[in-house]
């Protein structure tokens, strides 16, 4: 079995092990129910975790008492959770009366938005991004604008303050920040953040982040909360958290509102009533028990995702060294350049078609994805390997 090494950070955790292949094909979500038996699924952001028993308990126990009705007055419990959360992870001093709950990110992205720009303007994106990006902006009333990451094959990726800069400068309203960045699982740097913060104020802008990928940034990086770099930032800001990605929830609903200044803690409790309303109770109980009580759980899980990162990087070098891959510092999807192989701009189509492969991509990222795909590595050693052992009997090695 592929584990970390027992150091003293490590000493008494243990991996969370991901389930039989078997087992994951009874689940009926998107996964799992997408492509025919025959094909491996490795793309959509599901892990094939078991559900951390303090969730699982939290959901047995309100189901055993059919407590299965709209979302009433929990008493500040979850936003409580989530700061004491916020508080031990990230040195994250929040407020929990600044804390408010919808259905998922990308309704806290969208409703953000509504109130922080007018019709037509335009928001920037740092692609490769999170394909929905491209959607929510419009859903908003916004207008895209693209700022790329900068990169480097020595240096890797990072925040382009110059061309976000630009950006603003030429009349762009807001930034749309992917922290950490999907799909890359890339942790900005706390001094990149701060830069970033700079070139916001000076423009007048303002920015929405997206950190529901923080909880699992692994034990080798360190996750900087944007809000938090700066007073400018402080006052620009509304930040989209959620437990759905780490604990594998979101098929419950429920994401978070966090703002750190009267102005935008004003602006978040102005939307309609139907914006907090519509949160799913069960998700509000899974959220707080997860944030509450998952930690030992979280912990088990990025060990075995670490452990798969390191696996996909000796795997890749030994069958497919062609392939382009950078070890992600957070979450459990990875980028990888198949440009090399041959499979044309959608090589996502190959590995579908030829490898019976379900992976996503590239170009749904933007332009900067063309010959890319993204792989999820939340999953067992066995799996992983599998999905690798297919790709590699399509393209020669070498």
């Amino acid at each position: 079995m592929i584990g970390p090494a027992l150091t003293r950070a490590n000493m008494g955790r243990m991996p969370v092990t991901a389930e039989a292949l078997a087992l994951l094909r009874t689940r009926t979500s998107e996964k799992w129910t997408a492509y025919p038996p025959e094909v491996l699924p490795l793309f959509v952001a599901e892990s094939d975790f078991p559900l951390a028993e303090p969730v699982a308990s939290a959901l047995t126990a309100a189901i055993t008492r059919s407590d299965t009705g709209y979302i009433g007055d929990d008493g500040g419990a979850m936003a409580g959770a989530f700061a004491g959360f916020a508080g031990r992870h990230w040195q994250w001093e929040v407020d929990p009366e600044r804390v408010s709950s919808t259905t998922d990110v990308s309704v806290v992205i969208v409703e953000a938005l509504r109130v922080l720009i007018r019709p037509g303007d335009r928001v920037v994106i740092m692609p490769p991004v999170y394909p929905p990006f491209y959607d929510l902006i419009p859903e908003a009333g916004g207008r895209v604008v693209e700022a790329p990451l900068a990169h480097s094959d020595e240096e890797g990726y990072s925040i382009d303050l110059e061309a976000v800069d630009r950006a603003l400068a030429s009349g762009a309203r807001a930034v749309l920040l992917c922290s950490p960045h999907n799909p890359l699982g890339l942790v900005h740097s706390r001094e990149s953040l701060t830069a970033l913060s700079e070139v916001v104020e000076r423009h007048g802008a303002v920015v929405v982040a997206d950190e529901i990928h923080a909880p699992l940034t692994h034990h080798d990086a360190s996750f900087t909360p944007y809000i938090t770099v700066s007073n400018a930032a402080r006052e620009h800001t509304i930040a989209a958290h959620s437990a759905s990605k780490a604990f594998n929830l979101a098929g419950l609903k429920c994401a978070l509102f966090v703002t750190d200044s009267d102005r935008m803690t004003d602006l978040v409790r102005n939307m309609p009533t139907e914006v907090e309303t519509r949160t799913g109770l069960f998700g509000r109980i899974a959220t707080t028990a997860a944030f509450e009580h998952g930690e030992a759980w979280l912990d088990g899980v990025i060990d075995s995702i670490e452990a798969n990162r390191r696996l996909l990087g000796t795997l890749l070098a030994e069958r497919m060294p062609a392939v382009g891959y950078r070890e992600p510092r957070a979450s459990y999807l990875t980028w990888l350049d198949l440009s090399a192989l041959g499979w044309g701009d959608d090589p996502a189509v190959v590995a579908l078609e030829r490898a019976r492969v379900a992976v996503n991509s590239g170009l749904t990222f933007g332009t900067q994805g063309v010959g890319h795909v993204r792989l999820n590595i939340g999953c067992s050693a066995e799996v992983l390997t599998e999905g690798i052992d297919r790709l590699a009997a399509v393209s020669p090695v070498g």
